[in-house]
């Protein structure tokens, strides 16, 4: 009986962590955590030198109900127990050990495929051989990650003049557990509840599985600057070891709030506006959204399209100041402003004298001037030649190089798109002149004809005639008709001759004040030698032929000159041979033979004369010219 009362002592004296006092020591995690589908291994530690006589495994539910119920049993004679009836059936398994050496035993309880049903308290109990025992308890906690929060703003802009908090947003986030939290952040700022500023109503939402739906609107007081603010959410929720948290994609609001300033934009805004250009005037406030605008130009009142008024081509009567004028009907708020344009224009330009026929020797001032909004340049050119720059440009000694069409031309110095010109003709008057001499164009290979050409100048403008004649004969050719061209300052005459034989042709400009002819003469064409020329005045007097005419013959006389070096060539090897006969060089017969077969005669032909060259025979002897 006192061995039996000191061990009663000893195992008083001892100490469990489960908090329940027995002879067995069990030791057991105060929390297991595990996910949603995972494996969970609860372990029961004892401490007893020889295997423990009875393991049994209980569960007890939270809440009222304490009543424990159990899933598993073993002792020493090798009854093992699992309560297949329970919603662990399938799904639990139980392994157990010993180690005598450290007098420590173990039970280890695994559950798969874990369900939120699963999350009780779980008690295990260890026996020894005699009657003691000890037990301990786990708490096993189930978690699952929710879904990605989603946000949605809303679809309608919210007012900065509003009594009451407006909603700005909605937040969602599904199946967590345990229940996951919800924040609302602006700028990476938390909100937080204010009766005044912020509002935040939360709801949640226990689906069929166990698993939490949070449901998070968010309702401010919108200033103007939260226009560029961003909203999101934040969720925070439970891991196995951690909390982790998870954020929504960011978003704009609309802000709405009255118009208090506009601000009126032209359209070319830098360029200056000339007639015929298109004007764009907008209206633009500081309010959103914009308000309805209106327009006026001198106190009377436009038809625009809202914020725009389209001015197209304009004229200088739509100069003037356009006031815009918003109109804020929901809040009763009026607001303008205004802008002045001046559309800038050049009239026609005005040359005076027009058009003026002026006595050789003469002088005339041009005058030209333009009505314009901006100062201006002026400049006179003449067959695209410039010929200086002011409003007056005075011709000294009228000529006919004075007859022309002068050109003025006037350009805003400030705005060269603005710019215009006016011409006017100026005659110079006199008799007839020729310029040059008749031109005679190239053969044409297919007919074999030449183009000739006149050209005389006089006001009022000459008449021109043509006339051709036989040189030889003296006979009129028939003339085809003429081409005439008229210039500012005469007429140019064109006619096509074949000619046959070698023609004389003659051109004649007449007018109120005197005729002038200059004649030329032409070669047959068949020949296709050179033309000769010749220019005569109305007087008779013969016109020199200018410098860079083809000379006559030139062809034919390199023929000729060819022809008498060859015949030279040919005499004087004749006399060297005769004189080696006469010396009795040459073994040939000495028979002599008559001088006029051994000579040789060239004829050479000139435009004005001919004459005929007798060379000296082989024998060294003389012919007469008649011969």
């Amino acid at each position: 009986m006192t061995l039996r009362y000191i061990a009663l002592l000893i195992a008083g004296l001892s100490v469990l962590t489960c908090k329940t006092w027995a002879m067995v020591d069990v030791n057991m995690e105060d929390r297991v955590e595990v996910s949603l589908k995972g494996q969970a291994e609860i372990s029961c530690i004892y401490t007893l030198k020889e295997p423990a006589k009875m393991i049994v495994w209980f569960t007890k539910s939270p809440g009222r109900d304490q009543s424990r119920k159990r899933v598993y049993y073993y002792d020493t004679l090798q009854k093992e127990i699992i309560d297949e009836g329970s919603e662990y059936a399938g799904r639990i398994n139980f392994t157990h050990s010993h180690e005598p050496q450290n007098s420590r035993g173990s039970a280890l309880l695994i559950i798969n495929n874990v369900q939120l049903s699963d999350q009780k308290e779980y008690i295990c109990t260890v026996h020894d051989v005699s009657t003691d025992s000890g037990e301990g308890h786990t708490l096993l906690q189930i978690f699952n990650s929710p879904s990605l929060p989603v946000i949605e703003g809303t679809h309608t802009g919210i007012s900065v003049t509003a009594e009451e908090p407006s909603k700005v947003a909605h937040c969602k986030v599904d199946d967590g557990y345990p229940r996951p939290n919800i924040t609302w952040y602006k700028d990476r700022f938390p909100l937080q509840q204010s009766n005044n500023e912020v509002k935040i109503s939360e709801s949640e939402t226990t689906k069929a599985n166990g698993l939490f739906t949070v449901e998070s609107d968010l309702y401010i007081k919108p200033q103007r600057t939260d226009e560029d603010a961003l909203f999101y959410c934040e969720v925070k929720y439970f891991v196995p070891g951690e909390v982790r948290m998870t954020e929504s994609k960011k978003i704009n609001i609309t802000v709405h709030y009255p118009t208090t300033k506009v601000t009126v934009y032209v359209n070319p805004r830098n360029g200056l506006i000339k007639e015929g250009d298109t004007v764009e005037i907008r209206c633009e406030g500081n309010g959103n959204p914009q308000p309805v605008f209106s327009f006026t130009h001198n106190e009377e009142e436009l038809s625009a399209d809202n914020e725009m008024l389209l001015l197209e081509n304009v004229k200088r009567s739509h100069s003037g100041t356009y006031v815009c004028q918003s109109i804020d009907f929901g809040e009763g708020i009026y607001a303008e402003d205004s802008v002045n344009i001046t559309v800038h224009y050049l009239d026609q330009i005005v040359v005076t004298p027009e058009e003026t026929v002026l006595n050789q020797g003469d002088d005339l001032p041009l005058t030209c001037n333009a009505l314009s909004s901006l100062p201006t340049q002026t400049s006179w050119f003449k067959d695209g030649t410039w010929l200086g720059k002011g409003h007056v440009l005075v011709l000294h000694n009228a000529s006919y190089d004075t007859a022309g069409l002068y050109v003025c031309q006037v350009t805003v110095s400030s705005l060269h798109e603005l710019q215009k010109q006016n011409s006017v003709q100026i005659s110079v008057r006199g008799k007839p002149k020729f310029t040059k001499e008749i031109e005679v164009g190239p053969v044409n290979k297919a007919d074999r004809s030449v183009n000739l050409t006149c050209y005389a100048e006089g006001f009022p403008f000459p008449n021109i005639t043509w006339t051709l004649s036989d040189q030889r004969t003296g006979q009129p050719v028939p003339v085809p008709e003429a081409e005439n061209q008229m210039t500012d300052t005469g007429v140019i005459s064109m006619i096509s001759v074949r000619a046959m034989s070698e023609l004389t042709a003659k051109c004649s400009a007449a007018n109120e004040l005197g005729t002038e002819e200059v004649s030329r003469k032409i070669e047959a064409s068949a020949r296709a030698t050179t033309t000769t020329t010749q220019a005569t005045s109305p007087k008779g007097t013969e016109l020199p032929v200018p410098s860079n005419q083809p000379r006559t013959g030139g062809g034919s006389g390199v023929i000729i000159a060819v022809l008498i070096i060859c015949l030279l060539l040919i005499a004087i090897l004749g006399s060297v041979l005769y004189f080696l006969y006469k010396k009795g060089k040459l073994p040939c017969g000495r028979t002599k033979q008559k001088a006029s077969k051994d000579d040789i005669v060239m004829e050479m032909k000139s435009g004005k004369s001919e004459e005929a060259v007798l060379l000296q025979g082989v024998n060294g002897d003389k012919k007469s010219p008649t011969e």
